[in-house]
């Protein structure tokens, strides 16, 4: 299960950027650094296909081109029935590996969404900062 990490998380930036061509090359660095085993070729089968499909971009089958982006909820279900399949023991070690690496890029994806779309106005301990308080107008009594 010893796959790099870090090449697998450029790996699913260049496929989100849609940058197919060093997604490719980086796809192909991560096949010779990884060992050979079932759980591995489940992940790597994965990648594969997360490449093919966002390149191709025309299935109205596939479940990347039927997937919003930007909708943090079903981002977060998904990620959470991927991980079941992972963690269920009854499934063989290609169908772990496979939905691995499908939780792996949600979590990306969920990550991603963070980062465009911060929280309004908190500090780094997440709380709100008062030149919130500041900024926001007092709401001013209505005349009946």
């Amino acid at each position: 299960m010893t796959i790099p990490q870090t090449q697998v998380t450029r790996y699913l930036q260049l496929i989100n950027n849609r940058q197919f061509t060093e997604a490719h090359r980086q796809l192909q660095r991560i096949k010779q650094k990884t060992p050979k085993t079932e759980w591995n070729h489940g992940y790597y089968k994965a990648l594969q296909g997360m490449l093919l499909a966002q390149k191709r971009n025309d299935n109205q089958y596939a479940f990347l081109q039927n997937l919003n982006l930007k909708d943090k909820i079903a981002l977060q279900q998904h990620k959470k029935e991927f991980l079941a399949h992972v963690q269920n023991r009854f499934n063989e070690d290609f169908d772990r590996g496979y939905f691995s690496a499908w939780h792996d890029y949600t979590r990306l994806l969920i990550k991603t969404l963070k980062e465009q779309n911060p929280k309004p106005n908190t500090d780094s301990k997440g709380q709100t900062s008062i030149t919130h308080y500041a900024e926001t107008p007092t709401p001013q009594p209505t005349e009946d």
